[in-house]
């Protein structure tokens, strides 16, 4: 069953910006009425009343924070019309030993991988991977919800990967969030609905699972059956901590006490926190329910009363806040989730202290006093910014103790004003005194265990925390997406993806911090918390106002030369490297400058402070996720998220990451430096690129001692091995009786070779052998390529393909139609030599140029 999706965002994005993202991933909010709707001072309704920041910092501190504009004005742009993007040579900043040529920008109809030149890129995990050895191999045509709930899930968005003590660097555990589905890319048509159902509930949530390496400079493998894997599925319970929990706000049928909750949905971003556990935001999460939609309640959270994209309400009544009991259900979703990888059996967390909204992330830094403090954006637009503050203080080493600081504490709203009165005019164009800043107050909603909202209590600030900060009057922001503290600087990163609806009719104006009408490129803000960590007051200032300078004349980049920056949109995650240089990961950049997303470098410090450098391009529809930055191994990670949005099952428009004519996997890559996964095959060795190909396809996989063995000859039962992972790994129906006397169940290819035999691949002998452990023929391999292929109508060669193939010889024609198509070339004497063994190196020649050159896909012939 399709998904019946109300496409409302179709007529309202330019470029290739997909309708279908906006329904899937979050219920075309920005086509609903704003969720904010509270009469509180938008930002430059106050901006009069603003103290001068410089007044406030005062002396030294304020010549060190001011940034430099000279020499920006009237930069010529970077890119012209028609002209072509032109990086700098390769280098680094602040002593990074991640040195790279940043790559021109690219198109938005590309559907490829772009890294630097000196870089590759290497799959580390798809949606469908099986995470244990019980579980099926992943099948097109042939899932369920139970092989879901065994294989990794899909739309993998925050990422995190933690070495694990002891390996030298060579093992890891990595946390995946897993954001949300499109079932009309991911199922057959005509699956039933039911099972549509089951197979995207157990597509979301997370994932914990091992990873290997051979040593730093090569690439991560994940490891099937490791102790520390783990899914957590639509029915995990989840413990609620802090001063809800136990609340009548959270209390169910299934929750009766108010204590637990089952699964967690439309995670987004997240964070490591200091002790070692992970941290995921529950955003989106109103596209999941069916509610009355009548209650303040329910209009500022975004829930309605109208069938929901996947109507898992339809068979599971908690999605339905109509049905008795449920009436709390949606409760318990918007949290900040609390993960620990490193305990298989341990409850994972949902914490009301830090409120409940539609959580980007949370981030952690330790303050001066030992108190933990937490930054979360609420991802909507005119929504807010938030610190949380620990009551107790961390205790190095104590990580039972630790896992406690965040279900008590303060919690904090941004208010936020600038410092040039009158002048944000909403064009983008920087007020007098060079840039956008000034000062802010953080807002007390709880202090000291009290709300410090008046006629809400406690229980209802946390659990209606958008409504207790409307009553405060903080400031209504542009998406508020990633923040992350740095931890070299102790400063804070604001990730604003944008706001279209800013200054339109009806909408809030353009203000200081936000000083853009119809931002659609968003922006990044700086903030210097005053005193400590913990202070009430901080200074702030807009480091990027981002676009394509060559088109946006109120780009600016820091005080960085606009002709020097790779354009960028839509920032949307952060991360910091080993020197404190800021990352940004973006989403939206194909509607804004027509290029695909991707990831970008931000020099932070020194005279080349807003330098912006872009270091990948994700495929064709894609967002850029979850991005690590492991500069001292010369590596990075991004998770690609819903690459191929805008296909169908039938039709896709990606085939990303595997680029064999099947649809979309999203995906976690690791970029690094370009090489070789072998020991024993180099850049530069014949037929390398192919081998790489078919290595980061899934079809050739090497050996354990990571030797690839190039010129060993290729056995008949891996040949089979290589066309079923060419076809996606389909279920095998086992044999009553064993067509081979040779290979029998249990048998290393065994379910490969039956594959084969039951698509007419391969025959076998008239002794009824398949003799698995002898090479295969160069002639054989050619008929297993061509009944791969269908068996295509073919004439029989009149005259001899290659001077050692005579026209009637055995696999004459198979031969022919490998030349006709171009995947054989034969020898430079003009022979094909029929008969000797096909080495693992020519092997992967052929698979390349069968499925990449030649496009060909299986067919049942």
């Amino acid at each position: 069953m399709a998904l019946h999706l109300p496409l409302l965002m179709k007529d309202h994005v330019v470029g290739k910006r997909s309708a279908v993202t906006c329904a899937l991933k979050c219920g075309n909010q920005c086509m609903s009425d704003t969720c904010n709707t509270s009469s509180n001072s938008y930002f430059r309704d106050i901006a009069s009343a603003a103290l001068s920041r410089r007044a406030l910092l005062g002396g030294a501190t304020a010549g060190a924070l001011a940034i430099a504009v000279a020499g920006t004005t009237g930069a010529a742009p970077a890119l012209a019309e028609g002209s072509a993007f032109a990086p700098a040579a390769p280098s680094a900043p602040a002593g990074s030993p991640l040195k790279f040529e940043a790559i021109a920008p690219v198109d938005y109809t590309v559907d490829e991988f772009t890294v630097p030149a000196g870089f590759r890129w290497h799959p580390i995990i798809r949606w469908g991977d099986k995470l244990w050895s019980d579980a099926p191999d992943f099948d097109w045509n042939a899932q369920s919800g139970k092989a879901q709930s065994r294989q990794f899930g899909y739309n993998n968005d925050y990422t995190e990967i933690q070495e694990i003590p002891g390996s030298d660097g060579t093992r890891a555990v990595m946390f995946v969030n897993h954001e949300y589905t499109n079932e009309n890319i991911m199922v057959p048509e005509g699956t039933p609905h039911e099972e549509v159902i089951e197979i995207g509930l157990e597509a979301h949530g997370l994932t914990v699972v091992e990873l290997q390496r051979r040593n730093r400079d090569s690439a991560y493998t994940y490891v099937v059956d490791a102790p520390l894997n783990r899914r957590f599925l639509a029915e995990t319970e989840y413990a609620f901590t802090g001063p809800a929990r136990g609340s009548d706000l959270l209390k169910t049928v299934e929750s009766p006490e108010g204590l637990v909750a089952h699964g967690t949905f439309g995670n987004c971003s997240g964070g490591l926190t200091p002790w070692g556990t992970l941290l995921s935001g529950e955003e989106n999460f109103h596209s999941y329910f069916r509610s009355p939609g009548t209650s303040a309640e329910d209009k500022r959270y975004g829930l309605a009363d109208k069938a929901t994209a996947r109507r898992w309400e339809d068979t599971h009544p908690r999605f339905d806040t109509h049905n008795a009991g449920y009436e709390h259900a949606a409760n318990h979703f918007g949290w900040i989730v609390e993960v620990d990888p490193w305990n298989p059996d341990s409850t994972p967390l949902k914490h009301t202290s830090l409120g409940r909204f539609k959580h980007e992330g949370a981030n952690i830094i330790i303050a001066e006093d030992g108190r933990a403090v937490a930054y979360s954006g609420d991802d909507e637009r005119f929504d807010y910014l938030y610190k949380f503050v620990s009551k107790a203080k961390y205790i190095e080493g104590d990580r039972g103790h630790n896992m406690t600081l965040l279900s008590e504490g303060d919690l904090y709203v941004a208010k936020f004003t600038g410092d040039s009165a009158g002048e944000i005019d909403g064009s983008g164009k920087r007020p007098s005194d060079g840039q956008f800043d000034g000062t802010g107050q953080w807002l007390p909603l709880i202090l000291d265990g009290k709300s410090m909202v008046p006629g809400m209590s406690v229980e209802q600030v946390l659990v209606y925390t958008r409504l207790a900060a409307d009553k405060l009057g903080p400031t209504k922001m542009d998406r508020c997406e990633d923040v992350e503290p740095s931890l070299k600087s102790r400063k804070v990163y604001v990730a604003c993806t944008n706001n279209t609806n800013r200054g339109k009719a009806g909408y809030a104006a353009a203000d200081e911090a936000n000083p853009r009408n119809q931002n659609r490129d968003g922006h990044v803000i700086e903030i210097d918390e005053q005193g400590s960590q913990t202070t009430a007051g901080f200074a702030w200032n807009i480091l990027l106002v981002c676009g394509d300078p060559a088109t946006n004349e109120s780009t600016y980049f820091g005080g960085f030369p606009k002709d020097k920056v790779s354009p960028i949109s839509c920032p949307d995650n952060l991360a910091f490297d080993s020197v404190g240089n800021l990352w940004i990961s973006t989403d939206g950049a194909p509607s804004t400058i027509e290029r695909n997303d991707g990831l970008f470098r931000v020099t932070l410090e020194g005279g080349e402070r807003g330098r912006v450098e872009q270091f990948c391009s994700v495929p064709v529809d894609a967002e850029t996720c979850g991005p690590i930055v492991r500069d001292q191994d010369r590596t990075a990670f991004v998770s690609v998220q819903h690459p191929g949005e805008d296909g169908s099952f039938a039709k896709p428009t990606s085939y990303f990451p595997e680029y064999m004519g099947t649809g979309p996997k999203p995906t976690v890559v690791q970029i690094l430096r370009a090489g070789s996964p072998f020991t024993d095959i180099k850049e530069g060795d014949e037929h390398f690129d192919a081998v790489l190909w078919a290595y980061n396809a899934g079809i050739a996989k090497g050996y354990p001692d990571y030797t690839y063995r190039p010129l060993a000859p290729v056995n008949r039962d891996a040949m089979a091995a290589f066309l079923h992972r060419m076809a996606g790994s389909p279920a095998v129906t086992l044999p009553r009786t064993e067509p081979f006397t040779d290979i029998t169940k249990g048998d290393q290819h065994y379910e490969a070779v039956i594959w084969a035999y039951q698509n007419a691949i391969t025959t076998g002998y008239p002794d009824r052998t398949f003799r698995p452990t002898e090479p295969i023929a160069r002639n054989a391999m050619a008929a297993f390529l061509y009944r791969y292929a269908g068996s295509p109508a073919t004439a029989a060669p009149t005259t001899a393909p290659f001077a050692d193939v005579p026209a009637g010889s055995a696999f004459a024609k198979e031969i022919a139609w490998l030349k006709e198509r171009g995947i054989a070339k034969g020898w430079a004497d003009g022979t094909f030599r029929p008969y000797s063994p096909m080495n693992r190196d020519a092997t992967a020649a052929f698979i390349q140029r069968v499925v990449v050159q030649e496009g060909v896909k299986f067919r049942k012939g």
